[in-house]
C-alpha cells in the first residue's frame, strides 16, 4: 500500500465532503478512490467513515486521523505552490560563474541593469578563471572568455575579444610610441602570467591576414588583469590589454590605441548553461537579456578609438 497516496485521497474525500467530488479532483474514478479508503481502513484496522446513501461523516477515529494529516498536507501543499511559484515569478537567486576580469567589466553591468528591471532577483556571482562545472557548483549561468565550451552545455556566443597594445600619455610623453611590433622590443612592457599554468603569455598580432606570435619581454608582469591595466594607466609600461577591459579609458583618452593595424582577435565570449525545460523564468529572462544586451559592449570593435 503507498500510504502516501492513500493517505491523500482520504484528505481530499474530507475536504470535498464526497467520494465522487474527490475522485474528480484527482482525475481518478470513485471506485479507485473508495478503495483505496478501504485499503487505509484495513490497514489501521478502524473505519474512518460513516457511509449511507445520502450523507458521508468521519468516525471519531476518522476526524482524530484527519486534524492530525490535515496540517502536514497543507504544508506539503504550500511547499509546492511555492516551488512553482518560484520558477514561474521573478523572485529568488541566480548563480552566475565568470571570469574575474569579465565579470567585473561586462557581467556586474549586466547585473545592475537587469535588477533595476526585476529587483525582486537576486545574484550570487562566482569569478574565477578556471572553466566552471555548472552541475559542481551549482551555478545556473556561466561566461567564458576564448572558446566555447567542449561539454553537454548550451553555449551562446555573445561577443568578440580583441587584443590591443596601448599605453598612457605620460609613458608616451617620456618614452615616445613604439612605430612597429619589432619596436616593442626597445620599449618597457608589462607581461601577463597565466595564473593555470604560471608561463608568461606571448603577444598576439594580425599580420597580414595571419595570426602570429612574440615573446615580448617585460618590465613588470602580473597574473590578474586588473592589476596589469592599473599599470598601464599609471605610465609604467606598454601593454596588450583585452578591449573590453580598456575601451573606456582609451575612449576618454587616458590611453592610446597603439599599432591598431595589428589588432588580433582571441576568440569570443561565450555564455553557457545546462539543457533544462524545466528552467526558472528568472533564469530564462537573464539569459535572453544578456543575449540581447551584453554584446553591445562589445559594439564597434578597438578601430572607432584608435589613435
Amino acid at each position: 500500500m503507498d500510504k502516501s497516496r492513500v493517505l491523500t485521497l482520504f484528505i481530499g474525500v474530507v475536504r470535498a465532503g464526497s467520494f465522487s467530488q474527490a475522485a474528480q479532483e484527482a482525475g481518478l474514478s470513485p471506485q479507485a478512490v473508495s478503495k483505496a479508503v478501504r485499503q487505509l481502513e484495513e490497514h489501521l484496522g478502524v473505519r474512518l467513515f460513516h457511509r449511507t446513501t445520502r450523507s458521508l461523516t468521519l468516525t471519531e477515529e476518522g476526524e482524530r486521523l484527519f486534524e492530525l494529516a490535515n496540517p502536514g498536507m497543507r504544508l506539503l501543499d504550500e511547499a509546492i505552490d511555492t516551488v512553482q511559484n518560484s520558477r514561474r515569478d521573478m523572485d529568488g537567486v541566480i548563480r552566475v560563474a565568470a571570469p574575474t576580469s569579465f565579470g567585473q567589466h561586462i557581467v556586474v553591468p549586466l547585473i545592475r541593469d537587469f535588477q533595476e528591471r526585476y529587483p525582486a532577483v537576486r545574484f550570487d556571482l562566482v569569478l574565477e578563471d578556471q572553466f566552471t562545472d555548472l552541475v559542481a557548483a551549482r551555478i545556473d549561468v556561466g561566461f567564458r572568455a576564448g572558446n566555447p565550451p567542449e561539454r553537454n552545455l548550451v553555449s551562446r556566443r555573445i561577443g568578440d575579444l580583441w587584443l590591443v597594445v596601448c599605453a598612457a600619455p605620460r609613458y608616451i610623453a617620456l618614452y615616445g610610441a613604439p612605430d612597429g611590433i619589432d619596436a616593442l622590443r626597445e620599449h618597457r612592457c608589462t607581461g601577463f602570467r597565466q595564473p593555470n599554468t604560471g608561463r608568461m603569455a606571448p603577444w598576439e598580432f594580425r599580420v597580414d591576414g595571419a595570426t602570429v606570435y612574440r615573446d615580448i619581454p617585460s618590465v613588470a608582469s602580473f597574473n590578474t588583469a586588473e592589476a596589469e591595466v592599473a599599470a598601464v594607466l599609471s605610465g609604467m609600461a606598454v601593454g596588450q590589454l583585452g578591449w573590453y577591459m580598456v575601451a573606456e579609458d582609451i575612449r576618454a583618452g587616458r590611453l592610446r590605441h597603439l599599432l591598431p593595424h595589428t589588432t588580433a582577435s582571441y576568440g569570443g565570449v561565450y555564455m553557457y548553461y545546462q539543457q533544462r525545460t524545466q528552467m526558472p523564468q528568472r533564469v530564462r529572462q537573464f539569459i535572453d537579456y544578456a543575449v540581447e544586451h551584453a554584446p553591445a559592449q562589445f559594439a564597434g570593435g578597438p578601430w572607432t578609438a584608435s589613435i
